[in-house]
């Protein structure tokens, strides 16, 4: 019913850039909070940002000042821009999303499948 479909991530250098974006699909009538998390191997998922529909931002400590998470609500989309990127930022990136599928402003919760960001030293 609802697809929400990853993209950005990549190889990079640390001090390098990289923006991701996640576009949902799909029965879309609204979106309320859109959020990306990240997961490295042998961690537990952990929130990275997230943006209400208004455009309020909250940001883990760990990405403060180096990440930015923006949305485009007419394209169904939320970004994130990552600056001056670290080895511990390696992980797989996921767009999570609360969608109302069906017109009845209920909101359920939504997940990509990952992108891959890998940064080297």
């Amino acid at each position: 019913q609802v697809q929400l479909l990853e993209s950005g991530g990549g190889l990079v250098q640390a001090g390098g850039s990289l923006r991701l974006s996640c576009v949902a699909s799909g029965r879309v009538f609204g979106i309320n909070d859109m959020a990306w998390y990240r997961q490295s191997p042998g961690k537990q998922r952990e929130l990275v940002a997230t943006i209400s529909s208004g455009g309020n931002t909250v940001y883990a400590d760990s990405v403060k000042g180096r990440c930015t998470i923006s949305r485009d609500n007419a394209k169904n989309t939320v970004y994130l821009h990552m600056d001056i990127l670290k080895p511990e930022d390696t992980a797989v990136y996921y767009c999570n999303a609360e969608v109302d599928n069906s017109g009845s402003t209920l909101y359920l919760e939504y997940w990509g499948q990952g992108t891959q960001v890998t940064v080297s030293s």
